[in-house]
């Protein structure tokens, strides 16, 4: 089944968000012209995926009864069996019943999840943060890379977008996805004039309508700034990126957190639970201002967009600028 990339509103995904992509974030992501991914541990079990990805492909055949667009969907999952081979291998093949169009892998080797999804028409992309971890995943054959920066939300990298996607851009020409700080159509037009294919936002679709997470979280990355981001491997036992306020309100220090007793091994307070209570959020955050519906979100970034490169022509970009100078409009009206 062929990815109907013409239903793309603006090139931009929904970014996959454990907790916090649920259906009704996904589907109105979709319908509103971008893509809608969520991970595949969302549902839980493999039977409440199955739900999930019929309940998607439900709203996508409405869509299109109705002559309106439904962009693709997408479904993040570990490439590793390592942790639970029984359960990545039901997932996969729920996915594999349902033919997703789109799947984000990461951590391990996506090879298998790639020969599985090619034999459907499936799209593969890979999740990583170092120019190593891109050279891996080109040799096991993925169709697209997607490159999480530093200033990104959850798990994110340490490099620069500026020197991590021209490094790659040399030896691979398939699709990229850029993640990391993007929230706005300026943002979108940047990825784009650095050689990506695709902006991902995570920290900007957290703080809509739909999204899953507590009104508290929410909250949080409306009032905070992106000096309040912290990164750190203290809360998940891995570097990602978590609210100052959030973690001092789980009674933690943002400056004194406890190390790790081993990867993936937190040393927290009972009760204290990543993503959970501790809530997460890009640089991004410093963008966000507003809760509204994902619709009205995807309105703005193709307002922004639109704006951003028509701003490409210097020339016409000054004389915009010009004409809004209160004596121009003096001579403009009649």
């Amino acid at each position: 089944m062929s990815v109907r990339w013409q239903d793309l509103r603006l090139p931009v995904m929904a970014a996959p968000m454990f907790l916090v992509s649920n259906l009704d974030l996904v589907i109105a992501a979709c319908r509103a012209g971008v893509v809608g991914a969520f991970p595949s541990a969302n549902p839980r079990a493999p039977e409440t995926l199955d739900g999930w990805l019929g309940a998607i492909r439900f709203a996508e055949r409405e869509s299109i009864d109705r002559g309106e667009p439904f962009a693709p969907f997408c479904v993040n999952m570990p490439a590793s069996a390592a942790l639970d081979k029984d359960r990545r291998d039901r997932a996969l093949a729920t996915v594999a019943k349902h033919e997703v169009p789109l799947i984000l892998t990461n951590m391990g080797d996506p090879k298998e999840i790639v020969d599985a999804a090619h034999d459907w028409g499936g799209t593969v992309f890979h999740d990583v943060t170092t120019v190593r971890h891109a050279e891996k995943a080109i040799a096991a054959g993925v169709d697209g890379l997607m490159l999480v920066c530093a200033g990104a939300g959850g798990h994110a990298g340490t490099l620069s977008p500026f020197a991590f996607l021209p490094q790659v851009r040399r030896m691979f020409d398939g699709s990229i996805m850029l993640a990391g700080g993007i929230a706005d159509g300026n943002g979108i037009a940047a990825a784009l004039a650095l050689g990506a294919d695709l902006a991902v936002m995570g920290t900007r679709f957290i703080a809509t309508l739909e999204s899953g997470t507590v009104d508290d979280h929410k909250s949080m990355l409306v009032d905070a700034r992106s000096e309040d981001v912290v990164f750190t491997d203290a809360i998940a036992g891995l570097p990602a990126s978590f609210l100052a306020p959030s973690i001092a309100a789980n009674g933690l220090d943002p400056d004194d957190l406890p190390k790790p007793v081993a990867r993936h091994r937190p040393n927290l307070p009972p009760g204290v639970k990543p993503w959970k209570t501790v809530f997460s959020g890009g640089h991004s955050t410093g963008l966000i201002r507003d809760i509204p519906p994902v619709a009205g979100v995807v309105d703005r970034l193709a307002y922004e967009f639109d704006a951003a490169r028509r701003a490409g022509d210097w020339r016409a970009a000054l004389a915009e600028s010009l004409s809004r100078r209160p004596e121009a409009a003096t001579r403009k009206a009649p």
